[in-house]
């Protein structure tokens, strides 16, 4: 099975579940780094998470992962908050973030540049907009490689 297809059947397997104890399903990763695998989960929920959120979604969601049993090769389940620079990827997203500063980080430089922070605006169809300084600047999803809310001190 490759990557994306665990993913998949990853989210299908646990969505649910976390929903059942009052937990958003924010994002999944599989990657294996150096010789290890590992399964990332990344948990929300109103007010934000803490550790014994974690705790009891990673004690939730392993029976199920071990009775399925999706990914083949051993590997390290880690639960987490997905963080204050949080990537914004659905939809729900975009909506909850309008008008928060977001990094955005493009595979290609446009105009000399891989690198954009502006106010989120929107995002239509697949063009992502963002209002740097008193500027719009558009984006297509295809061209983005993350989008992150920003961390201002």
């Amino acid at each position: 099975m490759n990557k994306n297809n665990i993913i998949e059947e990853v989210t299908f397997l646990i969505t649910k579940p976390l929903e059942l104890i009052g937990l958003e399903l924010i994002d999944v990763e599989f990657k294996k780094e150096g010789a290890n695998y590992f399964l990332r989960i990344y948990i929300d929920k109103e007010g934000g998470v803490g550790i014994d959120d974690c705790t009891t979604a990673s004690r939730a969601i392993e029976p199920i992962l071990d009775e399925k049993d999706p990914i083949k090769p051993a590997y390290m389940l880690e639960v987490s908050s997905p963080g204050l620079d949080r990537i914004i990827k659905n939809e729900k997203d975009f909506i909850k973030y309008a008008g928060r500063l977001v990094d955005i980080k493009l595979y290609k430089a446009v105009n000399g540049k891989k690198n954009y922070q502006g106010e989120l605006i929107k995002k239509e169809n697949d063009i992502v907009e963002i209002k740097v300084e008193d500027e719009i600047k558009s984006f297509n999803l295809k061209d983005v490689a993350t989008i992150r809310l920003a961390i201002t001190f």
